[in-house]
């Protein structure tokens, strides 16, 4: 830093996840490091850091209430003036899920960075601090902020709109569905505390009893993991029908990782006889994502024609 520089200071808050876990006398890994215990393993770096302990919690574990809880604290670190930047360290199981919500309810000032590790902390090959180093890096660099919120893993810095991880044992985790820039936030901003979105998996020969169920357990939407580019069988469609027949939404995704999904398929169970019966199709974001975003978009009282127009808005480059 030159003479009379001032030094950037970015929130660094501690949820969990891998990157402060360590193996425990019975071989399972849990979080057990805090945030500033964290920070101390980094090298210096012309910047100030402020520990904020959140949670510790594998994000397996996480609920919507969780996410939330998250969200709020990036919305009021966004309003202090004194910080330049934040960085969220957190699981990867279910990273790209908190990283969309955050993005989806806020309009960025500074930059918003999601992080976290492959390999526990007493790991031999050790990739948090590294992960680290670079998301504090990518905080302090104003036009981060423009580019809304980002997660910086394995080396790639990625926009959160349609993330993945891609993998459970290499340090290079994550990518999207398909390579976009994130849209501008549509600042959906209730609270999804009491939301209940379901994912149900489609399979061959796979009947409609789970859809049902979670109409018995009052879904308030429910995201179909589909086959393909979003397909399933006749018995989904008329399950569909019966879920838009009582104002609750469905939006059919895909197990397929990559690719743009569209509905063209018939066939009595297809992508298209799903769109026909009333679901609506998640061209881009992959079932955890459709997931936040349908409750994002429930919380905030959208309509049905709100919801689909959502979906589709962001499908082709990341602008509506």
């Amino acid at each position: 830093m030159t003479a009379g520089q001032v030094i950037p200071l970015v929130a660094v808050i501690a949820t969990g996840g891998t990157i402060a876990s360590e193996r425990t006398d019975s071989g399972a890994s849990i979080p057990s490091l805090t945030g500033e215990s964290l920070l101390a393993l980094l090298p210096d770096m012309p910047v100030d850091l402020r520990p904020i302990e959140l949670m510790a919690k594998d994000s397996a574990s996480l609920t919507l209430a969780d996410m939330q809880g998250i969200s709020d604290k990036v919305r009021e670190l966004l309003g202090d003036a004194a910080v330049n930047g934040i960085v969220i360290l957190h699981g990867t199981d279910a990273m790209e899920e908190p990283a969309l919500l955050v993005h989806l309810q806020h309009g960025l000032s500074k930059p918003v960075v999601f992080t976290g590790a492959q390999f526990t902390a007493d790991h031999p090959r050790a990739d948090g601090p590294a992960n680290l180093a670079a998301a504090v890096a990518a905080a302090i660099d104003p036009a981060n902020a423009s580019r809304g919120v980002l997660v910086c893993f394995g080396g790639r810095l990625l926009p959160a709109w349609g993330l993945y991880k891609r993998s459970s044992d290499v340090a290079d985790a994550f990518r999207q569905s398909r390579r976009l820039e994130n849209p501008p936030s549509p600042r959906l901003a209730a609270a999804l505390d009491s939301v209940r979105v379901d994912v149900v998996a489609i399979y061959p020969g796979c009947d409609s009893v789970h859809v049902d169920a979670s109409l018995r357990a009052d879904a308030h939407g429910i995201v179909l993991a589909g086959l393909g580019s979003g397909n399933a069988n006749p018995r989904l469609v008329e399950a569909v029908r019966r879920c838009v027949g009582v104002g609750v939404p469905v939006v059919v995704s895909s197990r397929v990782p990559d690719g743009l999904l569209v509905s063209s398929y018939g066939g009595g169970g297809g992508g298209h006889d799903l769109a026909e019966a009333g679901a609506i199709h998640s061209s881009t974001l992959r079932p955890g994502q459709a997931r936040v975003l349908l409750a994002a978009l429930v919380a905030s009282g959208a309509s049905a024609e709100a919801i689909e127009h959502a979906f589709a808005d962001f499908a082709g480059n990341g602008t509506p």
